[in-house]
């Protein structure tokens, strides 16, 4: 079989992703599949599952998967049309610690990707580059796997609802974006005893309503107003792909997911006390003195859900988070990043209290902005953020950081620019006391950046 042309932009820092017909079609997934079923093969595992989201490239991408996989010798159990956790809980369930989900998560609905778990280690960087090696290379195993459907649903949904205990329903709306958690959710949190009103519950690749992805503001303003009229205790919404949580009040506040890692830290530590909890450069700086004050260890780290998996294991994390909505329960659950879980946790906790919002609007917060983006061509941003971290200077910081990008603190804040991992675009960050030290922290940024580039369009 001849090897198909593989664009180098499709292989990204924590999955594959690309436009489907263009940048990833069927004869590229499966040179990708046989590519990681002889992966599998070197790390001693002979199946794999795989699974799709509800985009409507899905069952094609599906199918030429499973035939790449088959083709290197590998077995496949297909669990068909689940969230992305779903696969990653069917990895441990039947065995095989080794999953690949077919998904384009929140990117547009031309979209699609894979999202990848061999030998129990989620592939990033390198080992992902290493696919296109291998495939140019020829280093290709042979043979002739086998295939089988499985539905992980029912073991999946028991798993939450035998672990998971409300101290009384709550009324809940949901919000899914038409995203593949709707097939779940909706069941899920009946079963836990929620009453549930469904928004946009319908799986529909074309992504008709709103765009899937809760940590866009816009995309929640129909959760928003469903909420506005009083007869819900919170509101819960979900990606594309359902491994986000994103959670509105009925004030309508939206908890982002750094407070949101505030709550779960916060009871995580009262049974693990001394536990390490990671969570990304993008979060508030509230959120170390909050995991100290609680017993815990803090962490700060990379940004992007393979990194911070891999940090788990090797530090032994209970708990870990990212801005972007992906939070990860070691402690009664796996390790891995699951919405759908996330907010079964989350309406545990809340379901102890009289009044679910008033808890979630205590935990601290501060002056802040969402996440900003600057658009630029493929490679740039990297560039660009090379050049910063090399030659900017910022008078009066207590500290830069260079983990990820630069996290430049203050004693009243923090402002952070790094190069996004999935998209050519490069991702601000501010937060502070006050409105006026928040001017001033972007004040430096547009000085640094300017310089960098003269002419740049800024989003601040």
């Amino acid at each position: 079989m001849t090897t198909p042309r593989l664009p180098s932009e499709i292989f990204k820092a924590y999955d594959i992703r690309g436009i489907v017909g263009t940048t990833l079609t069927p004869p590229i997934v499966r040179a990708i599949g046989q590519a990681l079923g002889s992966l599998a093969g070197e790390r001693g595992r002979d199946t794999i599952v795989i699974g799709r989201d509800g985009r409507l490239s899905g069952p094609a991408l599906g199918a030429a998967l499973a035939e790449g996989i088959r083709a290197a010798g590998t077995d496949v159990i297909d669990v068909g049309m689940v969230a992305t956790p779903m696969t990653y809980f069917a990895a441990h369930e039947l065995g095989t610690q080794c999953s690949v989900m077919v998904t384009g998560s929140h990117n547009p609905p031309d979209y699609n990707g894979l999202k990848m778990v061999i030998g129990g280690d989620t592939l990033s960087g390198d080992e992902i580059l290493g696919l296109k090696t291998r495939i140019e290379a020829g280093g290709l195993a042979t043979g002739a796997g086998g295939y089988r459907s499985f539905d992980i649903a029912p073991a999946y949904l028991d798993r939450i609802v035998g672990g998971v205990a409300l101290a009384r329903p709550l009324r809940i709306a949901i919000d899914c974006g038409n995203g593949v958690a709707g097939a779940f959710a909706p069941t899920l949190f009946r079963r836990l005893g929620c009453a549930v009103t469904e928004l946009y519950c319908e799986v529909d690749g074309t992504f008709p309503n709103h765009h899937p992805d809760p940590s866009v503001p816009k995309n929640l303003a129909d959760l928003v107003a469903v909420l506005a009229r009083g007869e819900h205790d919170l509101g819960l919404a979900f990606d594309g792909d359902g491994d986000r949580l994103g959670v509105v009040t009925p004030e309508g506040h939206v908890i982002y997911p750094d407070r949101q890692l505030m709550l779960f830290a916060a009871d995580v530590l009262s049974r693990e006390p001394g536990a390490t909890v990671i969570y990304d450069v993008k979060s508030t700086r509230n959120l170390g003195p909050w995991i100290a004050r609680h017993g815990g260890k803090p962490l700060l780290w990379k940004t992007g859900h393979s990194l911070i998996k891999r940090k788990m294991k090797e530090t032994g994390a209970a708990l870990a988070g990212e801005m972007s909505g992906h939070t990860f329960f070691k402690e009664r659950w796996y390790g891995f990043d699951d919405g759908l879980y996330a907010g079964a946790r989350l309406l545990e906790i809340v379901s102890r209290h009289a009044d679910p919002a008033s808890v979630l609007d205590a935990l601290p917060d501060a002056v802040s902005t969402p996440e900003l983006n600057i658009a630029c061509a493929e490679g740039e941003h990297h560039a660009l953020i090379a050049s910063l971290a090399a030659s900017a200077r910022f008078p009066g910081a207590t500290e830069v950081i260079r983990i990820d990008g630069l996290r430049v603190e203050y004693a009243d804040g923090f402002g952070l620019a790094r190069g996004s991992n999935t998209t050519p675009v490069i991702v601000l960050r501010f937060e502070a006391d006050d409105a006026a030290a928040l001017a001033r922290i972007q004040d430096e940024f547009r000085r640094v950046l300017t310089a960098a580039k003269p002419g740049i369009a800024l989003p601040f």
